[in-house]
């Protein structure tokens, strides 16, 4: 089992009375489990982008692959507006 850390954590007002809102209409037993519930969604939201930003990269770094290898198009933003239309 997992070893328990208390910690003090500073926000703001309203976010405060969000989570003691939140235990007092019963959605939580306590203002620990709604910021376990919390960190779990940011951890997650967090993974996402990662995969999202090294997707973002592969795709830059194909990208300047193509440019390097000199595979190269004319720039036509008329071409791009209409493929834009289309979707």
């Amino acid at each position: 089992m997992s070893t328990i850390e208390r910690l003090t954590v500073t926000m703001p007002a309203d976010m405060a009375a969000m989570i003691r809102a939140a235990v007092d209409e019963g959605e939580y037993a306590s203002t620990s489990e709604v910021i376990r519930e919390s960190l779990r969604d940011w951890k997650l939201k967090r993974a996402l982008r990662l995969q999202e930003f090294a997707s973002l990269k592969a795709d830059i770094d194909a990208g300047l692959a193509d440019v390097a290898a000199g595979r190269l198009t004319t720039f036509n933003a008329d071409n791009i507006i209409e493929r834009g239309r289309k979707l």
